[in-house]
């Protein structure tokens, strides 16, 4: 059968999470495999935790796109996968793994997910989440303290120096490739219906 794979892009804290949610809702979970980008950083066991600290993790280049577009396109055959789980304790993959098995329609969900052009070219329909950058800070502050053991100060150096530079050069710039752009992030009622009417369409689900 035929996969429908959807890609959901959006900076840090915009509200992807919330959208995919929906989507989810929308398609029915028994019928989506989701795969997170932020599982898919780079294995660092070789770094010590102090180098592990030091890393652009905002970076294309953090990633381990092939292992993800591996998994993607074994999804896409109708295998299972084992994705990993990353740890945003210790800055490396977990030694756990996920199994993520084949569904009719397979989600993608990052900070990069429209950036790579391999990635782009598996979706059927590209999303990009949009959000203020003050409201995309203080997201990302109240996560990263709340649920990563951050402190505020480490969260606000981290954004300066690599989250906000990081955006500007490559996330915002995949906003062109999206088919749909969901602005004021995933609280915006009216265009995610707009979104899954769309998805209801192209499924031909009710």
């Amino acid at each position: 059968m035929e996969r429908f794979v959807i890609g959901i892009a959006g900076g840090t804290g915009s509200g992807k999470t919330t959208v995919t949610r929906r989507v989810i809702e929308v398609v029915g979970a028994e019928r989506v495999a989701l795969l997170q980008m932020d599982n898919y950083y780079k294995n660092q066991d070789h770094m010590s935790f102090e180098e592990r600290t030091r890393i652009n993790y905002d970076h294309p280049d953090a990633f381990d796109t092939p292992l993800l577009l591996d998994h993607l396109d074994r999804l896409i055959a109708g295998e299972a996968v084992e994705s990993p789980l990353y740890s945003f304790v210790e800055h490396t993959r977990s030694r756990e793994s996920k199994t993520v098995k084949p569904a009719p329609v397979i989600v993608l969900e990052g900070l990069f997910a429209l950036y790579d052009p391999d990635l782009r070219q598996r979706q059927h329909l590209k999303v990009f989440v949009d959000a203020d950058p003050d409201v995309r800070f203080i997201r990302r502050l109240r996560r990263d303290t709340h649920e990563r053991g951050r402190s505020p100060e480490s969260v606000t150096e981290q954004y300066l120096n690599f989250v906000r530079p990081m955006h500007i050069a490559f996330v915002e710039p995949s906003k062109r490739y999206a088919d749909v752009i969901i602005p004021h992030g995933g609280h915006n009622d009216p265009a995610l219906d707009m979104l899954t009417s769309r998805i209801h369409g192209i499924l031909g689900t009710q």
